[in-house]
Formats: structure tokens, C-alpha cells, sequence
């Protein structure tokens, strides 16, 4: 499953020249990937209130092309790795006319409350089947 959703770039995200900072695209991969894991059939409400968290353990972002203020962009959002201990989002933003402007993934672990390691398909299969539905949909 990809799933896509369109921002705007607002004034405060840019730079003295007008262009999106580079801080701001992880906040864009959150909005995205929330986006993702709901038409995916949760909510992370739902899924943290069942007991599961998914901290970040790692983030990567290739910038090819800058965004500039006001400029509609495309976050398409991907499941590139998936296994009961972790999963690994692939993200690529492009602009109106279709350019690929950056490229970044996420790795997240699966984890309970305290925020101990789980196996996800051990401990929660029902989360495990959704997730395993939405990358197979690709």
C-alpha cells in the first residue's frame, strides 16, 4: 500500500530565501506515515491504547531538489522492511509537477508501553495482520 498526502508549505517551514528548511521534512514523514497507518485501518491512538509504541531508531533524508514556500507537495509513504521487532518507512516527497524532491526512510522497533522490545506477531497479531495487509498491497 502507498498512501499520499498533500502539504502546503507554510511561511514559518522556510528559510530566509524561501525554501523549506531541512528540519522540517521529518515532521513531514510523522504527518505522513500517521496518514498511512490510518488508511493502513488504526489510528496510532488506537494502536498505543492496545498496548504498542513505535519509537524512532533511525532516520535518513536525501534532499535533490528544494521546496519553496507556498509549493504543494506529495509525501508518498511505503513500507520498505517489516518484521515482528521493527519496521522501516520509505518516503518520497515530489512536487506538483511530479519532480522527486527528497527521499528519506524511518526505522521504528515494536514496542510495549514501557517501551521494552516485543515480537508484534507474538504479542499482538492482530496489529501484525494489519500491518502485514497494508505492505503486502503494494
Amino acid at each position: 500500500m502507498k498512501s499520499r498526502s498533500k502539504i502546503v508549505a507554510r511561511y514559518a517551514e522556510t528559510d530566509q530565501m524561501g525554501i523549506v528548511h531541512h528540519s522540517v521534512y521529518p515532521i513531514w514523514f510523522e504527518v505522513a506515515r500517521t496518514e498511512f497507518i490510518r488508511h493502513a485501518g488504526m489510528t496510532y491512538t488506537e494502536m498505543e491504547q492496545a498496548g504498542v509504541m513505535l519509537p524512532l531508531a533511525g532516520l535518513t533524508c536525501r534532499y535533490f531538489y528544494p521546496a519553496k514556500y507556498e509549493d504543494e507537495v506529495i509525501i508518498e509513504v511505503s513500507i520498505s522492511k517489516f518484521t515482528p521487532a521493527r519496521i522501516e518507512f520509505l518516503y518520497e516527497v515530489y512536487n506538483e509537477e511530479g519532480r522527486l524532491l527528497t527521499q528519506g526512510t524511518t526505522v521504528h522497533g515494536w514496542t510495549n508501553l514501557e517501551l521494552h522490545p516485543i515480537n508484534l506477531k507474538k504479542h499482538f497479531p492482530n496489529i501484525y495482520e494489519v500491518v502485514k495487509h497494508a505492505q503486502e498491497d503494494e
